[in-house]
C-alpha cells in the first residue's frame, strides 16, 4: 500500500470522503481551465503587403494571450491581387475583405478555425480603390475609388463609391455606384445611427492648390444607398465632372476614424502634420472641435481609436512613430503632445489596428522595413510599450493591418 493509502486508512471515513470531493472539484476546475485556455491565441493579425507589381500577400499571425507577441501562422502569407492597400474584417471576425488597388478588385476571405485565410471570391470595383468600410450591420461594403469611367492617371477626374450588398454567406452582390469628388482617401461608418463619412483631397478648377473635404451621408439600412446630409453637396460642373463640397478637412486628408459611440470624428492631414477633430451632432452633422487641429508627427497617414473610445493613435510615416492621445470624453479634444507621447515603431508605419478581444495589443504595418510592430497599451493612460520580440518579420512591403478575436473571451471588448 502506498504512503498516501496508509494515511487515508488512518483517517475518519467522512474526512476521507470530504478530501476526495475537494480533489474532484479541484481537478474539475483545472480541467475547465485547460478547456478554456486550450491555446493562448487571443486574436489573429492580418497585414496586407505589396510585392513590386506582382500579386500581393497577407501576412497572418497569431497573438499570444499573455504577451501580445506574434507568431506566423502555418502557410502564411496568403496571396492577394495586385497591390492590396486596405483590409476590413466583419464584426464577428469570420470574414475579411481586401481591396487590390492595381487590378481594381475587392477580394473576400474566410477566417478558418486556426486563423488562416482562404480566398472565396474576387469582385470588380471602380478604378484604383483607396479605402473600404463595412456598415454596422455588416450588410453593405463601401469602397471608395479614384477614377470614374473615362478618367485615369493621365486624364485625372473624380472618383466614387461602390456600394456592395453582402449576401447571407458574406459573398458580395452587384454593386451600385455613387459619384463623389476628387481623391477619395478614406471612409468610415458609424455604429447604431447609420452615417457614412468620406474624406476627399480636392483642388479648385485651374489651381494646383489642394484642400480637404469631409463628406457626410446617411445610410439607408435596407438598400445601402447614401444620401448627402448637412453641408455635403454632390453636383456636376459645366463640363459634366462631378464636384463635391462639404465640411473642411485640412489640406491633404489621409485617414479618418470615428469613436465607438459615434460622437467624435478625427482626420489626419499628411500635408500639415495635424489631426482635425470634429463633433458629430444630431442627424450626423459635423462641427469642428474647439482647439482643433492638434499636432502630430511627420506625415500622419493613419488614425485609430481604441475599442473603449478613450485613446487615439496616429501613425506618423516619416517620423517612424505612433503618437498616443487621451480623448476628453466630454469634448472629444485630444491631450498629449506629438513628442512626449510618441513611440518609435518600424520604418514607415502605414496602418494601425488594435485587437478587439482584450483591447490592449496594437500592431502597425511598417511599409519600408517589411515588419509588423507589436505594442501593449496601458489601460489607465493609453501609453504604449513594445511587445515581446517586436518587431516581427513580414513578407513584402506592408500596407495595412487588421485584427480579429479568436472566438469569444470573457474580457472581450464589445463595441457600445
Amino acid at each position: 500500500m502506498s504512503l498516501t493509502g496508509r494515511i487515508l486508512g488512518l483517517m475518519p471515513k467522512n474526512q476521507v470522503q470530504a478530501m476526495r470531493a475537494a480533489s474532484a472539484v479541484l481537478l474539475s476546475g483545472v480541467l475547465g481551465l485547460t478547456a478554456c485556455t486550450r491555446d493562448y491565441t487571443v486574436a489573429y493579425v492580418y497585414a496586407t503587403a505589396s510585392s513590386n507589381g506582382a500579386n500581393g500577400v497577407i501576412n497572418e499571425y497569431a497573438v499570444s494571450y499573455q504577451s501580445g507577441a506574434l507568431v506566423a501562422l502555418p502557410g502564411s502569407p496568403v496571396s492577394t491581387g495586385v497591390n492590396p492597400v486596405s483590409i476590413e474584417t466583419t464584426s464577428n471576425g469570420l470574414f475579411a475583405y481586401v481591396i487590390n488597388q492595381d487590378d481594381s478588385t475587392v477580394q473576400m476571405f474566410a477566417v478558418g478555425s486556426g486563423g488562416q485565410l482562404s480566398s472565396k471570391g474576387t469582385y470588380a470595383t471602380g478604378t484604383k480603390p483607396t479605402a473600404l468600410a463595412l456598415d454596422a450591420a455588416n450588410k453593405f461594403l463601401y469602397v471608395t475609388y479614384t477614377y470614374q469611367p473615362g478618367y485615369s492617371a493621365s486624364n485625372t477626374g473624380p472618383g466614387g463609391i461602390s456600394i456592395f450588398p453582402i449576401n447571407a454567406d458574406n459573398t458580395l452582390g452587384t454593386p451600385t455606384n455613387l459619384n463623389i469628388g476628387n481623391g477619395p482617401a478614406g471612409i468610415v461608418t458609424t455604429n447604431f445611427n447609420n452615417y457614412v463619412y468620406v474624406i476627399d483631397a480636392e483642388s479648385a478648377v485651374g489651381s494646383a492648390s489642394p484642400y480637404g473635404v469631409l463628406l457626410a451621408f446617411s445610410e439607408n439600412a435596407t438598400s445601402g444607398a447614401l444620401t448627402a446630409i448637412g453641408s455635403t453637396k454632390i453636383s456636376t460642373d459645366a463640363s459634366g465632372r462631378t464636384v463635391a463640397s462639404g465640411y473642411g478637412a485640412g489640406t491633404v486628408p489621409s485617414s479618418i476614424a470615428v469613436d465607438p459611440q459615434a460622437r467624435f470624428l478625427y482626420i489626419t492631414d499628411r500635408s500639415t502634420n495635424q489631426l482635425y477633430g470634429n463633433v458629430v451632432l444630431a442627424g450626423g452633422l459635423i462641427q469642428p472641435m474647439q482647439n482643433s487641429p492638434f499636432a502630430t508627427g511627420l506625415l500622419p497617414v493613419n488614425v485609430t481609436v481604441d475599442p473603449r473610445g478613450k485613446f487615439l493613435y496616429v501613425a506618423n510615416y516619416n517620423s517612424n512613430t505612433v503618437t498616443a492621445y487621451v480623448i476628453d470624453q466630454s469634448t472629444g479634444a485630444t491631450s498629449g503632445t506629438a513628442t512626449a507621447n510618441s513611440t518609435t515603431v518600424g520604418t514607415g508605419p502605414s496602418c494601425i489596428s488594435i485587437e478587439p478581444a482584450l483591447g490592449i495589443y496594437m500592431y502597425t504595418a511598417n511599409n519600408l522595413d517589411n515588419t509588423t510592430t507589436g505594442l501593449k497599451l496601458t489601460a489607465n493612460n493609453g501609453t504604449v510599450a513594445a511587445t515581446q520580440n517586436s518587431p516581427y518579420p513580414a513578407s513584402g512591403a506592408p500596407t495595412c493591418i487588421a485584427t480579429v478575436a479568436n472566438g469569444s473571451h470573457a474580457s472581450q471588448v464589445i463595441n457600445p
